[in-house]
């Protein structure tokens, strides 16, 4: 009898777990997307096979480089240049088993990807049927975001000017005018169990609708800032822009966002006093959200008081970011990062010492990361990550004696860390940027 029931509990647990089981792998093949985002029509697929316009010899940057020199350069030092083999991609892309997907924004052009992707059943990519692409140029697909993918089409090469002369077949596109030319890579939805605010690479929806928006800026007025040359030589002089897209990995960019005010209450510090500081960091110089882009990027707000040999006798560190939990599904939990124009109050307090003869200073820091030391281990232990390039940059630092009045300061990091306080309708991107349109 006892056999019996036990006999029949056994079988229930493991009709339960084989349910579960079933369950489970049902959800993570069928439901649950592979991918961190969803998909879109326009980057679905790469763009399509391009031809040779007439005139000129090829469709690569060196090609382009010929009498686009300035223009040439600029790209060669940006990260659309390196959006292929940039080691931080290469490392998350292994991870994700080099899923195709990735390519239609990294090496954009169906003649930089060795394979045709000619269906995306229920729009699971990772069960995509493909074929080998007869077109696939090996050497094209590293020069990533190259000069074609967003100039050559049909034959003819497109730009923003209407009444341009070249040797080969040339056309205007509005579009070079506006955000829409970034809106296939930086506006990267959530998908089915995917519960963003804005999804990764989220940058454009950030910006659109904006106070900066609405004012007339566009993603270029700060990522393609304006010059006065020729574009091709011997042209004539335009009014152009440089091919430079900074962002997320140069520092710079990052510190021409920001504006940093320190105080202190009581503003007398007098020995045996306890004092709070105020660390006032502003979204100043960003029409998106800081920080944007892949959610792993964050900042850190840090303050230490030091000895007079440098020993930490107290710290603390406050984050802004995203926090998102990845499985079984997908949900920003939380995010405090800053929108356009926002300010927040980091504050810390300490009582000074009793003594006038025991000198102690303040040390503040802003700091942004790229990605987190957990993950960076992780990428070179597990995914050949053998880069040293940085994934950390110190922004902001200041260090204060903390005797007899304490001078409140406002920086601007764009302007070099002037004094002066940015205040009202603050003007984005300073020193480094013309009109928008």
């Amino acid at each position: 009898m006892n056999w019996t029931r036990n006999k029949k509990r056994i079988i229930v647990f493991f009709a339960v777990v084989g349910i579960l089981g079933v369950g489970v792998y049902l959800f993570y093949t069928e439901l649950r997307p592979t991918v961190i985002f969803g998909l879109r029509e326009d980057f679905a697929h790469a763009i399509p096979f391009q031809q040779v316009p007439q005139g000129i010899d090829g469709i690569r940057a060196e090609d382009c480089g010929v009498c686009h020199q300035e223009i040439f350069e600029e790209w060669k030092s940006s990260m659309h240049a390196k959006s292929f083999v940039d080691p931080f991609f290469q490392a998350y892309w292994r991870k994700d088993k080099q899923i195709w997907i990735c390519l239609n924004c990294h090496t954009p052009l169906e003649n930089q990807q060795p394979e045709l992707i000619l269906e995306i059943p229920r729009n699971r990519v990772e069960k995509a049927v493909k074929k080998p692409n007869p077109n696939y140029d090996q050497a094209f697909r590293f020069e990533g975001i190259t000069c074609a993918a967003c100039h050559v089409r049909n034959g003819v090469i497109l730009g923003p000017f209407e009444d341009s002369k070249a040797p080969h077949p040339t056309g205007y596109d509005p579009i070079y005018r506006t955000t829409e030319i970034c809106y296939r890579c930086h506006q990267v939805p959530s998908g089915p169990y995917q519960f963003y605010r804005f999804g990764p690479c989220g940058t454009y929806p950030e910006f659109e609708g904006g106070h900066y928006y609405k004012a007339g800026y566009i993603c270029q007025t700060c990522h393609m800032p304006e010059v006065e040359r020729p574009v091709a030589t011997g042209g004539p002089i335009r009014k152009a822009r440089r091919h430079l897209w900074r962002g997320g990995h140069d520092p710079e960019q990052i510190k021409r966002a920001v504006t940093v005010e320190l105080r202190a209450n009581p503003s007398n510090l007098t020995p045996g006093t306890t004092v709070e500081f105020t660390l006032t960091l502003t979204n100043s110089g960003a029409g998106h959200y800081i920080p944007t882009g892949d959610p792993d990027r964050y900042f850190t707000i840090e303050f230490q008081i030091v000895d007079q040999e440098g020993k930490v006798l107290k710290e603390q560190t406050d984050t802004m970011g995203r926090w998102v939990i990845w499985q079984p599904v997908i949900w920003e939990v939380y995010a405090n990062r800053l929108k356009p124009l926002e300010s927040r109050d980091y504050k810390f307090r300490y009582r000074l010492p009793s003594s006038a003869e025991r000198e102690v200073r303040l040390r503040t820091m802003i700091r942004y990361h790229i990605l987190t030391e957990k993950a960076h281990e992780m990428l070179k232990a597990k995914y050949d990550l053998k880069a040293d390039d940085p994934y950390t940059f110190t922004i902001f630092e200041q260090e204060v004696g903390l005797s007899g009045p304490f001078i409140e300061t406002a920086q601007d990091l764009s302007e070099g860390n002037s004094p002066d306080r940015v205040t009202g309708d603050h003007r984005l991107c300073q020193n480094n940027l013309g009109q928008a349109g």
